[in-house]
């Protein structure tokens, strides 16, 4: 897995970019971002879609993919700012970051809310659970039913979005800040089922290093998911110049390079488009 440190360090580059999130007048074309000499970019701390270091490290498929785009565009990094999910889009709308990589997986309304990039990063659903999986759980319907079963999420996920689709009362979707609160609640009997993507669950339950968790994967009955570099609404010419330079390196072979060390198929981001993800139900 490769490292890429930004040029400044993530608590000054999140300082920075809320305070060119103020600056409502900055625009996002493509001349100002080269002028400007970064990119100022949404991520959530969730390996191995994005991962955050306590050194300012930042690496992960979809900032990765993103700084190499960026760059054929002139631009030289990107700033990265961590938020949880249901703050990406506000934020993006209010000008705090240019564009969300982060796991941002395509859905109608989101596609509604924003100008999505084609597909960067596919996966599907997994749940993190104690060994033997004792409540038998393997869909959010089965959460759903057991009136005891208490299930972790990121906040404004689509993951809490499904449990609460499929039945499961507000107040047994307990969401969680980050993966590895989600995996110590679990541990600690608090929830009794943590769900993420896979190659997300996977990465915690390894991290974790504890026998006593297993995963469920995929999660019955559960679709399969794609993100795409999110832009504001306004934004789409920037989104168009993204995308010319992220086909190119899909055809060249350097997209494969990119996101398959971190267990990601390029194949399966080729073989769908934003369309048929937007109006996917």
């Amino acid at each position: 897995m490769r490292l890429h440190r930004l040029a400044r360090p993530l608590f000054l580059c999140a300082s920075l970019s809320l305070g060119l999130g103020t600056a409502s007048a900055l625009s996002a074309d493509l001349d100002a971002l080269k002028e400007q000499g970064f990119a100022r970019i949404a991520i959530a701390n969730e390996p191995p879609f994005t991962a955050v270091k306590p050194d300012g490290t930042v690496s992960g498929a979809a900032p990765d993919v993103a700084r190499a785009v960026f760059k054929r565009l002139g631009i030289a990094d990107v700033v990265a700012s961590i938020s949880e999910y249901g703050a990406m889009i506000p934020g993006l709308q209010a000008r705090r970051f240019d564009a969300v990589t982060a796991g941002l997986f395509m859905k109608p309304e989101r596609c509604n809310a924003v100008a999505y990039s084609e597909p960067v990063l596919c996966d599907a659903e997994a749940f993190a659970l104690k060994k033997g999986n004792p409540l038998g759980l393997k869909s959010y319907k089965d959460i759903a039913d057991n009136p005891n079963a208490k299930i972790g999420a990121p906040g404004g996920g689509t993951e809490e979005r499904l449990a609460l689709e499929a039945g499961v009362p507000r107040d047994r979707v307990i969401v969680v800040p980050d993966t590895q609160s989600g995996m110590t609640m679990l541990q600690q009997g608090r929830i009794d089922v943590y769900s993420l993507p896979v190659l997300s669950i996977n990465a915690a339950v390894k991290t974790a290093e504890n026998p006593e968790i297993e995963v469920v994967a995929p999660v019955q009955g559960a679709p399969v998911y794609c993100d795409g570099a999110a832009f504001r609404k306004q934004d789409t010419a920037l989104r168009d110049a993204f995308d010319k330079e992220l086909a190119a390196i899909k055809a060249s072979g350097e997209f494969a390079k990119i996101i398959e060390p971190y267990g990601f198929s390029a194949a399966a981001a080729m073989s769908t488009t934003r369309e048929k993800l937007c109006a996917a139900k």
